[in-house]
């Protein structure tokens, strides 16, 4: 009699290796001698061939349903869309803690979309910022948020980065109104009111001096909107006092020029009785060229962007005020509104108006 043994190992080749299992798992137990082809044997072959080959269709089907439910969440990682956060020098505190608030919330919602973050090396490095922008229309990116080293050159970019099919929201300093009309293209901005923050600084330090009192203005880069908009803050505040601003002359956002510009403004007015920079970098260099001249006490400082190297000079006299705008929260709404334009599915032409972030006044006396 002839006997067969269907052993549960699959054979994963439906061709000639369906075969070969199927002769492996047909034995005879006559003495261990090979089966003859009798019509018997040939009919019990083609039977075990057949159901091998069943099996192998079960299995691979059964592969393949289990397959199935990890398919969305393929395909949910695919989609997840790129944000790209570019912003001016990560020599400045205040853009590392930019950096930094980002990478905590993308930590947080790392299912929702991936973050390159970028800067330049400082604050004039305009045309390196643009090379970064243009990488980031290589590398398509799905959305761009920007914190531009100039208010009018970044705008030729920026549309290239729209007309190629990318979300563009702006943030920090503004970009010109002007230029965007121009070019045919609108990008909502996420941030304070520099004006009226620089105002708020202006105000307290108003309170320190007499009319007349000499005072003299350290601006920012001179073709940014913000570095604008916080001069205006402070000539509104000084107008008011009846102060008299002898000068106003930039520091290009650095520490180093700032006090370059800082100790050219104590040598030609002797008798000036404070200096007001548009950012706490330039105030670090503004306060060492008054220690430098030796008027210490004599000339009052104040800043802007409340960085952590102020703190201590807020602390013992040496800066009388800076302002917070923080660095973090304009990070954040940013890519915020980014993704939500993403989700959706909003064209960059229906996007526009301002998100406006709050700014605080510090002293000595904040908490």
């Amino acid at each position: 009699m002839l006997f067969w043994q269907a052993e549960q190992r699959p054979c994963f080749f439906a061709g000639s290796g369906a075969i070969i299992e199927a002769r492996k798992r047909l034995r005879i137990q006559n003495g261990g001698m090979p089966i003859r082809r009798t019509c018997c044997s040939t009919t019990n072959f083609r039977r075990l061939l057949m159901n091998t080959r069943i099996r192998l269709k079960l299995i691979a089907a059964t592969i393949l349903v289990c397959a199935l439910p990890s398919l969305p969440a393929m395909a949910q990682t695919a989609a997840k869309p790129k944000v790209a956060l570019v912003m001016k020098s990560l020599a400045n505190e205040f853009f590392l803690t930019m950096e930094n608030g980002a990478k905590e919330h993308q930590k947080a919602h790392a299912a929702q979309y991936d973050l390159i973050a970028n800067g330049i090396k400082d604050e004039t490095d305009t045309s390196n910022q643009i090379k970064i922008v243009e990488q980031m229309i290589v590398s398509k990116v799905n959305g761009l948020v920007i914190a531009p080293a100039d208010s009018k050159a970044l705008v030729p970019v920026i549309k290239k980065a729209i007309d190629a099919g990318i979300i563009v929201v702006n943030i920090d300093n503004k970009l010109d109104d002007a230029a965007l009309k121009e070019k045919g293209i609108t990008v909502p901005f996420v941030g304070p009111d520099n004006r009226l923050g620089a105002k708020l600084v202006g105000d307290y330090l108003a309170k320190q001096i007499k009319t007349g009192d000499k005072v003299g203005i350290i601006e920012g880069v001179s073709t940014t909107f913000n570095a604008q908009q916080r001069t205006l803050g402070f000539q509104d505040a000084m107008k008011t006092a009846g102060a008299n601003v002898v000068a106003v002359q930039s520091g290009q956002w650095e520490m180093a020029p700032g006090n370059q510009i800082a100790a050219a403004m104590l040598n030609a007015h002797p008798d000036i009785k404070a200096l007001l920079a548009g950012n706490d970098n330039m105030a670090l260099g503004a306060v060492a060229a008054v220690k430098a001249a030796g008027k210490t006490g004599k000339v009052l400082v104040v800043g802007y962007d409340n960085i952590n190297a102020i703190k201590p000079m807020l602390k013992d006299g040496r800066v009388l005020a800076t302002a917070d705008q923080f660095a973090s929260q304009q990070a954040v709404f940013g890519i915020e509104t980014v993704l939500k334009a993403i989700t959706d599915k909003k064209a960059q032409n229906t996007l526009g108006g301002t998100v406006e972030t709050k700014v605080a006044l510090v002293t000595k006396d904040s908490k």
